[in-house]
């Protein structure tokens, strides 16, 4: 028997194999849940359908894997086409995940006060709001006892240099995260997040993670970095029902990087000043 033996659920932003969302996608099919994907939409004149081409070389394989549509975060009416294809699929679902995030590259490399405001809108739309939308556009399919989860980073709590605008706006999902586990807790539903370490993904790559990698490793207390199957476990855990009394949380799977207050044994590789 898997923990999610009879469980159904969506998630929303696989990228590629590298991405967060596919790593808790796996846990969840190799423990018997059944679930709908959503990929980014293909240009118009892309005739190979590169997103959804590389989507569906890792759920096509999988006799779970009930469904791949295109959505655009930004639409409504593309957000709702997915949930009412998940009704179609599966009646009502136990958990989704949101794994959404986008900014303009022109916005997120310069300083943050130097956004342009158009670029701060579609950062913020995309990335944060798009969780309400997702969260009030499933409502009426979510079951009793179901679990939303998110994807967040550390940037958004403290200053993380070159995450920049990005760390804005998830300051603001860490925040839609509080108030939807509120709006939605009456009903059953819990909303939680995962805020992961520095991983080679599509998106720690434009937020540049290969600097960020060899900071983790010799500041977190597990001295190391973390991988993406331990993401998957800890968002897998919190879309199971062995979290059913955890909502509004931000799960830090780090290595315990976050806890840190000074550099710690990273003081130890550089050179003391001789007196």
């Amino acid at each position: 028997m898997g923990r999610f033996d009879g469980l159904k659920g969506v998630i929303l932003g696989v990228a590629n194999d590298h991405s967060i969302a596919w790593a808790i996608a796996k846990e969840i099919l190799a423990e018997g849940g059944q679930i709908g994907f959503s990929h980014l939409p293909d240009r118009p004149d892309d005739e190979r359908q590169r997103n959804r081409r590389r989507v569906a070389m890792l759920t096509d394989p999988e006799p779970n894997a009930k469904f791949l549509v295109p959505m655009d975060a930004g639409s409504d009416e593309q957000i709702a086409a997915v949930m009412e294809r998940a009704r179609e699929e599966f009646g009502t679902i136990d958990f989704l995940v949101h794994s959404i995030a986008y900014a303009p590259m022109e916005d997120l490399k310069g300083e943050t006060t130097n956004c342009s405001r158009e670029g701060f809108r579609v950062a913020m739309e995309t990335s944060a709001y798009s969780l309400l939308a997702v969260g009030r556009l499933a409502r009426g399919i979510l079951s009793a006892d179901s679990a939303i989860l998110t994807l967040t980073y550390f940037g958004g709590e403290k200053v993380v240099p070159g995450y920049n605008i990005m760390g804005v706006c998830k300051a603001t999902l860490d925040a839609c995260v509080k108030y939807m586990a509120y709006d939605l807790g009456p009903a059953g539903v819990r909303v939680n997040a995962v805020s992961a370490g520095p991983l080679r993904t599509l998106a720690g790559r434009g937020a540049g993670v290969d600097e960020m990698l060899g900071l983790y490793q010799h500041m977190s207390p597990m001295g190391r970095n973390i991988t993406q199957g331990e993401v998957g476990k800890a968002g897998s855990w919190l879309l199971s029902r062995e979290s059913l009394g955890i909502t509004g949380e931000i799960l830090h799977v780090d290595a315990g990087y976050n806890i840190m207050g000074s550099p710690g044994r990273l003081l130890n590789l550089v050179k003391q000043p001789e007196a």
